[in-house]
C-alpha cells in the first residue's frame, strides 16, 4: 500500500529522503486517479526499499500541490535528492510509472 504522504510530512518524507520518491496527487471524486490508484500502490509494493511511493490527496493537503503547479489530476511527480524529475499529467500504463523509477536506480 502506498504511503499517505500530507503537507504535514511531505518535507520529511519526499524532500529530505535519500531514495527516490514517487508521489501521486490524487482527490477521492477524480474518476482517472481511481484507475491510477491501483497501479500506484502495485508500484509502492514493488520498489519497497528501493523508492519511497506515496499519494497525497490535494483536498486535505493544498500546500505541495499548489508550490509543483499540480493544476490536473492525477499527476504524479517523481523527486530525487529534493527536485523534481519527473511528471506524469494524467492516467499512464503501469510501465511507465516503473520506468521512472528504474531510471533513477
Amino acid at each position: 500500500m502506498a504511503l499517505e504522504i500530507t503537507d504535514a510530512n511531505f518535507e520529511e518524507t519526499v524532500l529530505n529522503s535519500d531514495k527516490p520518491v514517487m508521489v501521486d496527487f490524487w482527490a477521492a471524486w477524480c474518476g482517472p486517479c481511481r484507475m491510477v490508484g491501483p497501479i500506484i500502490d502495485q508500484i509502492s509494493e514493488e520498489y519497497d526499499g528501493k523508492a519511497v511511493v506515496g499519494k497525497l490527496d490535494v483536498d486535505a493537503n493544498q500546500e505541495f500541490a499548489a508550490k509543483y503547479g499540480v493544476r490536473n489530476i492525477p499527476t504524479v511527480l517523481v523527486f530525487q535528492n529534493g527536485e523534481v524529475v519527473g511528471r506524469q499529467v494524467g492516467v499512464a500504463p503501469k510501465t511507465a510509472y516503473a520506468e521512472a523509477i528504474d531510471a533513477l536506480l
